[in-house]
């Protein structure tokens, strides 16, 4: 998105390749102790504080949802200066996510960028909601009829033209798993993970080239409010 941003290679691959599994190994184990109520809250005492107040070196950055219940720090058990956050409704990617996101792996060298969605999403429900209503405004005519057809077939151009951004944003993703015949909430929320990386990796080259140098990984995952625990995606 922004080419301002100079990237350095600061990392030998191997080193760099290590550091990202080892941070979400990290992160992932932070997890099991919040799911287990064994939370150790740590590095949130007055010395790191006054550790960082000239500088941040955070393991990796995080683009998850706004919602209150999804906390990155408190969920990971992460402490101060681990992680740098960027928190939109649905993890919408517009330009101010898309621009921080891209000053954590230029600038501040994080070597994994997280995409975090969550279960009981409301930006989800709110898309799918408004996804319904357009294609009902689009197949008003007779079950069958030439009109409804011409109107399905181009509906990636009316959602994409929609007004609403979530049905923009988030409504393309619900469509994308409703055309391959998902139809469960649960599934609309690991297909919008899957499409906020694709949409991150196509608009960003700052991201591109991060990735195609081997100096940052991405990994996609999933909160459960009702158990705690962080579900790795695969795609």
């Amino acid at each position: 998105m922004d080419d301002a941003f100079e990237t350095q290679d600061v990392q030998p691959q191997f080193e760099r390749e290590t550091t990202a599994n080892a941070t979400w190994s990290r992160l992932l184990a932070g997890n099991r102790r919040f799911a287990q109520g064994k939370a150790e809250h740590p590095w949130q005492d007055a010395t790191t504080r006054e550790t960082l107040i000239d500088r941040q070196n955070p393991d990796a950055a995080v683009l998850a949802c706004s919602d209150s219940r999804v906390p990155p720090e408190i969920v990971f058990d992460s402490g101060l200066g681990d992680l740098f956050d960027v928190r939109t409704a649905g993890q919408i990617v517009d330009d101010a996510a898309l621009a921080s996101l891209e000053y954590a792996v230029a600038k501040l060298h994080v070597s994994l960028l997280v995409v975090l969605g969550h279960e009981g999403c409301g930006a989800i429900d709110t898309a799918a909601r408004k996804l319904d209503e357009l294609i009902a405004s689009a197949t008003d005519d007779p079950a069958g009829s030439l009109e409804a057809a011409s109107a399905m077939a181009d509906l990636d151009e009316r959602i994409a033209e929609a007004e609403s951004i979530m049905l923009r944003t988030v409504g393309m993703s619900v469509w994308q798993a409703r055309e391959a015949e998902l139809e469960a909430h649960e599934d609309f929320e690991r297909v919008h993970v899957a499409h906020t990386i694709e949409e991150l990796v196509t608009r960003s080259e700052v991201i591109q080239e991060a990735l195609a140098a081997d100096r940052l990984m991405i990994v996609g995952a999933r909160y459960q409010l009702s158990t705690g625990k962080v579900e790795v995606l695969s795609f």
